[in-house]
């Protein structure tokens, strides 16, 4: 059985690239028949947060893609550590004593340092000697030296990729204080969880030509490799929690009133593609379409600013999924942010308010704003030159009131009636419908921009609607 994972580290809040990568590893696994598995990596002791760990938890669960399987590795250190340990008794590390071991690994790398050729060719009697005598070290990896050799893989994306052994630092198994590396315990949990596919960021390029060695040193099979382009800001720099802060958060979205499945297929299009070019796609649709193939070697662009955080695309489309939703569903989606505007709205005057504002709003939150005067109990102060209609004036508008509102006393507030009804006074004033609707319209939502009207006095009700021309008609007055 093909088995892929997502191995994030709580070190801060679930960043949309890793969303990402979750999503893209979810949807291999669905349409393969694999195992998901869900793998904290929280061994960075010194980084990790139980703050960070929830955040992580709290955007996947917004996502709704749940998992099969979930470990910590944390609770795996055994392992690890035997695992680094077989491969000293084959010959494949050493231990090293030297001592600048306690110096971060990004100090050896670039070709700045790549081994000590003392504590590399040190004999093994000596150095069980030294380490029994309780003297620090850190286990490294003896990456070939011997004769140029090159490292090899292919990648699903990236097609055959190699690399020279002289350009890798003998790189470390174990710290100085015992605990282990990302590289041991990522490779040791992919060969001993079966992990068939790591799909993963651009950035761990790098680290891949090392895990081939130590799958290769080990002799357990390779999973396949499969790298994402990164996410980028529109200056080609890499999107990072630390120089963009909330904007690359999952929650951002979330909280700015995203329908979880509009943002994973906003993420998908980021970096991948289908074979036509539908950009609105279901869970389903997806899970369908997505291959290795149609994933983008170069960066996805993420379009943001400091005023607007929110990229213009995500927005266009969580909107064309809000106006796809059936009524039950999104009003559901609309009720808790609704409610936390601060109006006390009943699950079933959201389902009468949801299909007026469904074209008028681009995120769930918008509610707030598109539908505030369904739920008000008295309207916010407006203009009253708002209820003068075109071509008309204060006295116009005044008749056309009154007018409405003795018509709508005895009115059946449906919205056919209420149509007919107010049609036909119009036509018994001698205006136009559109000289009769504005007044009206502006009344009883105080605004000219609002639902159809109609709909919207069905939905109001009658001692809402009168109770507002009346208060109108005292402005005009």
């Amino acid at each position: 059985m093909q088995r892929v994972r997502f191995a994030p580290s709580p070190t801060g809040f679930l960043h949309i690239g890793s969303a990402r990568t979750y999503i893209f590893n979810w949807l291999y696994a669905r349409r393969h028949g694999a195992a998901m598995i869900l793998r904290i990596d929280d061994t960075d002791v010194g980084r990790n947060t139980q703050e960070s760990l929830d955040s992580i938890f709290e955007g996947l669960r917004w996502l709704e893609l749940e998992w099969d399987e979930q470990y910590r590795q944390s609770e795996r250190l055994a392992l690890h550590r035997e695992i680094a340990q077989a491969l000293l008794e084959k010959g494949y590390a050493y231990r090293d004593f030297s001592p600048y071991v306690e110096l971060e690994e990004k100090d050896w790398e670039g070709g700045r340092w790549l081994f000590n050729p003392a504590m590399r060719e040190m004999p093994r009697a000596e150095s069980d000697r030294r380490a029994a005598s309780g003297e620090p070290f850190v286990l490294r990896f003896r990456v070939p030296r011997e004769t140029l050799e090159a490292v090899r893989f292919r990648d699903a994306v990236y097609g055959e990729l190699s690399k020279n052994t002289a350009d890798i630092e003998d790189f470390a198994l174990l710290r100085g204080d015992g605990t282990p590396t990302y590289h041991i315990t990522s490779c040791a949990d992919d060969l001993d969880l079966k992990i068939s596919h790591v799909i993963r960021g651009q950035d761990h390029l790098t680290n891949t030509f090392k895990h081939v060695l130590i799958f290769d040193a080990v002799g357990g099979r390779r999973p396949v490799f499969a790298h994402l382009p990164l996410l980028v800001a529109a200056d080609g720099s890499k999107l990072s929690k630390r120089k963009h802060g909330p904007v690359v958060s999952v929650t951002t979205y979330r909280d700015a009133g995203f329908l979880p499945h509009a943002f994973i297929n906003f993420l998908c299009l980021l970096g991948w593609s289908p074979k036509d070019d539908r950009e609105q796609m279901t869970r389903q649709e997806l899970i369908e379409a997505f291959s290795f193939e149609g994933i983008n070697r170069s960066n996805a662009v993420v379009n943001f600013t400091e005023a607007d955080p929110l990229d213009p695309k995500a927005v266009w489309l969580n909107a064309e999924h809000i106006r796809s939703m059936g009524v039950e569903d999104l009003s559901g989606h609309l009720l808790p942010f609704a409610r936390a505007a601060g109006f006390q709205v009943e699950s079933g005057k959201m389902m009468q308010v949801t299909p007026l504002v469904r074209e008028r709003i681009k995120t769930l939150r918008d509610v707030a704003v598109a539908a505030d005067f369904f739920f008000l109990s008295q309207l916010p102060p407006y203009d009253p030159a708002e209820l003068i209609p075109h071509q008309g004036d204060a006295a116009l508008a005044l008749t056309v009131l009154k007018r409405a509102r003795q018509a709508l006393e005895t009115a059946e507030f449906s919205h056919p009636s209420l149509e007919a009804l107010l049609r036909a006074e119009a036509g018994a004033l001698g205006v136009k419908a559109g000289q009769m609707f504005q007044p009206i319209r502006v009344a009883v939502c105080g605004r000219k921009a609002a639902p159809p009207l109609f709909e919207t006095l069905a939905v109001l009700g009658r001692e809402t609607c009168l109770e507002r021309i009346d208060h109108a008609i005292r402005n005009l007055g």
